[in-house]
């Protein structure tokens, strides 16, 4: 995720930032716009900015057991 969401502020686009992750060769198996990797990279992206913006507190957050 930390990769992902770095590559994306960069200005890499999702499939550099799947080419990354990923491997060239796995991403030259299918037709991008329809990858299971695409949606794959797009969620990473989208989840490491959600904790940039403050929903890494979640991950603080002490559960207690009922």
């Amino acid at each position: 995720m930390l990769q992902a969401i770095d590559g994306h502020l960069d200005g890499a686009t999702y499939r550099n930032i799947a080419k990354v992750l990923y491997g060239d060769d796995r991403i030259a198996e299918h037709p991008w716009k329809t990858s299971s990797l695409r949606d794959s990279t797009i969620a990473l992206v989208r989840d490491g900015r959600a904790l940039i913006d403050g929903g890494y507190r979640g991950l603080l957050v002490r559960q207690r057991r009922k």
